[in-house]
């Protein structure tokens, strides 16, 4: 069992920068082609990263260290199981990820409608916020059950994911993704003129021409 465990995290140590390379320039392609920008692809993975940073951080806080150990029920046994990082970074960067286009859809249309960046901004919270809310409240709750689970590994698992969505859904896309946009203003639609032959995507918009 020894030798197997150790076969199993050296093999995820060794291919999991893969795994984060293939995540990460896939994100930025499909948001390059979707917006046509240079700057919302690279915000939008910075973003992502530090709701799963967040999440690695209590995790270590909590089932590294022993914070907590009384609230949650358990006895650290001071590691985090070894699968653990790798399946948190491919669901929580897939989460973030709907939210964040979700919100960045709705500023792109107001924008194209005519709006300026700081409108559009405001008028993409205002407009997504009580889906973004449900739904992160439905996750986080989700999520928190799995906490309090007598496995250990379901429960930092839990635990990870409950956090990581709620810091997600409140201090990335409501402050930091809209403050960055408005402070960026027109910036965020920038790209380079090499780039100017990526075709224009706009899924939502024909098919409310095909309907009417």
């Amino acid at each position: 069992m020894t030798a197997r465990t150790r076969d199993f995290t050296d093999g995820l140590s060794a291919h999991a920068p893969l795994v984060f390379a293939f995540v990460l320039a896939a994100a930025f392609l499909l948001l390059l082609i979707t917006f046509r920008s240079i700057v919302i692809p690279l915000k939008a993975i910075t973003l992502n990263l530090l709701s799963v940073g967040a999440a690695y951080g209590v995790l270590v806080l909590v089932f590294q260290e022993g914070w907590g150990e009384g609230l949650l029920g358990f006895h650290s046994n001071g590691a985090v199981v070894a699968w653990l990082p790798l399946f948190l970074f491919v669901i929580l960067f897939g989460l973030s990820m709907d939210y964040h286009v979700f919100i960045l859809t709705r500023v792109r249309e107001a924008y194209d409608g005519g709006m300026c960046t700081q409108d559009a901004v405001s008028h993409a919270v205002k407009t997504t916020a009580g889906v973004v809310t449900s739904a992160a409240i439905v996750m986080v709750g989700v999520f928190a059950i799995f906490g309090t689970l007598s496995s250990l590994p379901l429960k930092e698992m839990g635990v990870g994911l409950a956090v990581a969505v709620f810091l997600d859904a409140t201090i990335i896309r409501g402050v930091l993704l809209p403050a960055s946009m408005k402070l960026l203003g027109d910036w965020n639609w920038w790209l380079p003129r090499s780039l100017g032959w990526l075709p224009r995507l706009a899924p939502e918009a024909e098919f409310a021409s095909a309907r009417s």
